[in-house]
């Protein structure tokens, strides 16, 4: 199967792209260069690649301020996504959004938001957009666990079962809602759980896999576009990085991230593919060089970009 490698190496050539551009993200904020905040996803790129992977052109997601996987996987060019972040007139949002806002509508990105489960309510306008329109699309919203604990969750759930919306919920379960422990805030180890309250399935998949997530995405979006309804896919994964900025995760107990580490998603496919004889350890080595390059590449453009002056900046924020 040509093709399915093709496409499988190229998931392995993106999630490492994506662990390249987070480790430099977390080097260029910690030198002072990125200001602001930054949530990085070291560790889930399997989540972002995969559920991506499933989508279709004309259709739509929306994700979470840890989304810059999501936005890279859907074609953002990396030098775009660093300036953004940098905060140069050469970004996405011209600067504008930051980190946290990443946006690419031509590509089928309607937002990141830094508002907990904020993306979800647009998801559903959009898959009800579709559906009203006659279009054979579907949006998938990504969320972190601690959204589940949000109201916008629940309505969100309720409104696209209830209507049927082709929408497909993206949770991703990195056992920790900022610092707390989902033990401790929710009653739930399998939040896949709350998916049975909207006569909805609930789907647990292994989220370091990006060959289970791409399986379970597709048919969840394949079932949408049939007019079945939503579904929620629980993506069991996990962060390597605390939640934000400087934040070193001490509540971490001891030995969790290495074991988290040992079942690490690109090495899982790079371990597959080889076996395979469809990317070798050499052909792994070379792509990860090229991957550290095109964000290097990126950060010079990024840094020589200009910054949008007050009056340019006041057209994209304030109507005329």
């Amino acid at each position: 199967m040509p093709e399915a490698d093709d496409r499988r190496v190229e998931w392995y050539r993106q999630m490492v792209l994506i662990r390249a551009f987070e480790d430099k993200v977390q080097e260029l904020f910690l030198a002072g260069k990125i200001e602001g905040t930054t949530h990085l996803c070291q560790g889930q790129e399997a989540v972002s690649v995969g559920a991506v992977a499933a989508m279709q052109p004309g259709d739509v997601q929306s994700n979470t301020y840890r989304g810059h996987g999501e936005a890279l996987a859907l074609g953002m060019a990396p030098d775009v996504a660093m300036s953004e972040l940098m905060g140069k007139a050469t970004g996405g949002s011209k600067g504008l959004g930051g980190s946290m806002h990443l946006i690419d509508t031509t590509k089928g990105n309607i937002g990141a938001n830094a508002i907990v489960g904020a993306g979800m309510p647009i998801a559903v306008g959009a898959a009800l957009a579709f559906k009203v329109r006659g279009e054979p699309h579907a949006a998938l919203t990504f969320m972190g666990d601690g959204a589940t604990n949000i109201g916008t969750f629940h309505e969100s759930l309720n409104m696209a079962a209830t209507w049927k919306a082709p929408v497909v919920f993206v949770l991703s379960n990195n056992l920790y809602g900022e610092y707390s422990p989902v033990r401790m805030t929710t009653p739930l180890e399998d939040l896949a759980r709350r998916a049975e309250a909207y006569d909805m399935p609930g789907v647990i998949v292994d989220g370091q896999d990006v060959d289970a997530v791409f399986a379970a995405t597709s048919e969840a979006v394949a079932r949408a576009r049939a007019g079945d309804g939503p579904t929620l896919l629980e993506m069991k994964t996990y962060r390597y990085r605390g939640h934000s900025r400087s934040d070193p995760a001490k509540y971490r107990p001891d030995g969790e991230l290495e074991t988290w580490q040992a079942r690490d998603p690109i090495t899982i496919l790079g371990e597959r593919l080889a076996a395979e004889g469809a990317l070798d350890q050499a052909a792994q080595s070379a792509m990860a060089d090229e991957a550290a390059a095109t964000v290097e590449a990126a950060v010079e453009t990024a840094v020589a970009a200009p910054i949008l002056s007050y009056e340019e900046a006041r057209g994209y924020v304030y109507a005329d």
